[in-house]
Order: structure tokens, then C-alpha cells, then sequence
């Protein structure tokens, strides 16, 4: 049962997780040995949770998962993994993490606690309101960057929240675009709640929403009000490359039909794997290793 359970936790889903240490990086905290080892601990109580969490999906969507062409290959959906194994692993994992996360940080086990429960609502019914499951998908992303700030005990600013907000909802609004594209008119029987989208509503919101995204990092990256970035407003030579990360996805998303599962796109596009490498490494060399002038 290993093999199954280990595919039915979705290793290539882990990425996610990375969401938890952003706040360590942005608040200045990652050369930090204390602060760095509890990120990394809420990452990984993270991983556990979100692994528990697609244990489930996977039992409560197999009937749909057999009717969509990727999914079909899926271990519940398939036979190989049993339903009643698949759960039990799901609350041994789920109650490790809320375990741990509560001897790291009483206030993050609250945050993981609100991310299980959405997310197990998400898997068990709540996938088929309309707006609603986008809402949750996004959330998915926000909590786990709240967490990692409110893990190491910093203060969230404004523009992190707004820009962490922006970009999940976009992910998350593209992910159904995706889903739309892959099953045509088969698609609200693999889930209702794609019947209420259309390919020009997602759209619209895609493009608001990617908007939002860019204005919000740039605004946030020069540093503008409370909690922009610091590093003398050298920060705003990251967006570019930000503006090109969002224009390629949306370009994958319009012209390759590819946005169905962003983690995907990501382990696979070159070019958005580039720009999310070159982002980052300026990043940490603009916070970290260039002083202001002064």
C-alpha cells in the first residue's frame, strides 16, 4: 500500500507547500537559524495536513474521478489504493499535523486547524457552489502563507496579504478555466459546479485578477505604504520578471489550454520555471546581499 498511498498524497503537489515560507524570506528572517528550522517545521506540518487532505478527495471524488481522462489513473479511482486504507492513512497524517503544529504554535495549529476543515468541507461537498470552491482553492494557498508568518511570530503587512490574495485567486480562476477546456461538455458531470462557468466569464476574471496581481507586487515591491518591501526600493527590479511570469501563464492558459493544474504547468514550462528561478534568486540577492545606499 505504500506506492498507492505515497501517489495518492501527490508529491508533485508538495510544491504548494513553499507558500509557508515566503513570510520567513520577506520579513528578513531566513539567514535566521531559530526562525528558519520553524518555518520549515510548519511547512512540513503543512504537507502532512494537505497529503491527509487529497486522501480524502481522492475517496469522496473516485465515482468522478473514472469518468475524467487524467484522473481515471488516480489509486482509489483505480482499485489499487482501498477507501478504507486511504482514509485511515488521512487521520493518522491529518492528527500528526495538528499535533505537531500545536506544540510549534498554538495560534498556527488554529490556521491549520481552518485549512484542514475548509479544505475537508472543499472535498466533501462545498467543490460544487458556484464561486464558492474557487474561493476555497485560493484560500488554500493564503492560509498556508499566513501560517508560515504567524508560525515564526511576525507581523503580515497589507501588501503581502493583498498580492498573496490576487495571485491565488488568479491560479485558482485559471485552474477551472483549465478544467472547462479538458472537458468540454462532459464537464459538469465530472463536477457540477463547472455548468455555472463559461469560458468568457473565467475570462474576465482571469484577466482582473492577473491585473490586480501585477499592480499590487509592483506597489508592494517599491515599497509603497505600509509593509512594502525594503532593500532601498531595489525591489522593483523584480517586477519585470513578475510581469513575464503572469503574461506566460496567462499566455499557457489561452493558446496551450494548460492552466487545469498550475503545479503541473510549473514542473514543466521552462520558460516560467526560468522566470520564478531568476525572480527568486534577485529577490534573496536584493533583501539579503545588497545594502541601501547610505
Amino acid at each position: 500500500m505504500i506506492a498507492p498511498l505515497l501517489r495518492s498524497a501527490r508529491p508533485r503537489q508538495w510544491v504548494k507547500n513553499l507558500f509557508v515560507l515566503a513570510a520567513l524570506v520577506f520579513s528578513g528572517h531566513l539567514l535566521d537559524a531559530d526562525f528558519a528550522l520553524t518555518a520549515v517545521a510548519a511547512a512540513l506540518a503543512f504537507l502532512l495536513s494537505s497529503a491527509s487532505v487529497y486522501l480524502i478527495n481522492d475517496v469522496a471524488d473516485a465515482r468522478r474521478d473514472r469518468l475524467h481522462p487524467q484522473k481515471a489513473g488516480r489509486p482509489v479511482a483505480s482499485g489499487a489504493l482501498p477507501p478504507r486504507v486511504a482514509v485511515s492513512a488521512a487521520a493518522v497524517l491529518l492528527a500528526g499535523s495538528l499535533a505537531g503544529s500545536w506544540f510549534l504554535q498554538p495560534a498556527f495549529a488554529a490556521v491549520l486547524a481552518i485549512y484542514a476543515a475548509l479544505n475537508l468541507a472543499y472535498s466533501l461537498g462545498l467543490k460544487d457552489a458556484f464561486l464558492v470552491d474557487i474561493l476555497i482553492v485560493a484560500a488554500g494557498f493564503f492560509l498556508r502563507a499566513v501560517g508560515g508568518a504567524v508560525a515564526i511570530d511576525v507581523a503580515i503587512s497589507t501588501w503581502f496579504i493583498l498580492c498573496t490574495c490576487t495571485l491565488t485567486l488568479f491560479l485558482a480562476a485559471a485552474k477551472r478555466r483549465g478544467e472547462l477546456d479538458l472537458l468540454r461538455e462532459e464537464a459538469a458531470g465530472h463536477r457540477p459546479a463547472l455548468a455555472a462557468y463559461g469560458i468568457p466569464f473565467l475570462d474576465q476574471v482571469i484577466g482582473v485578477l492577473a491585473s490586480a496581481t501585477i499592480v499590487c507586487y509592483a506597489l508592494y515591491a517599491t515599497g509603497v505604504g505600509e509593509g512594502g518591501l525594503s532593500a532601498g526600493h531595489r525591489m522593483q527590479w523584480t517586477i519585470p520578471l513578475v510581469l513575464y511570469g503572469v503574461l506566460r501563464y496567462l499566455y499557457l492558459v489561452h493558446r496551450r489550454e494548460a492552466g487545469g493544474d498550475p503545479t503541473a504547468l510549473l514542473w514543466h514550462d521552462r520558460p516560467l520555471q526560468l522566470a520564478l528561478t531568476l525572480w527568486a534568486g534577485l529577490s534573496l540577492a536584493l533583501l539579503y546581499g545588497v545594502k541601501p545606499a547610505g
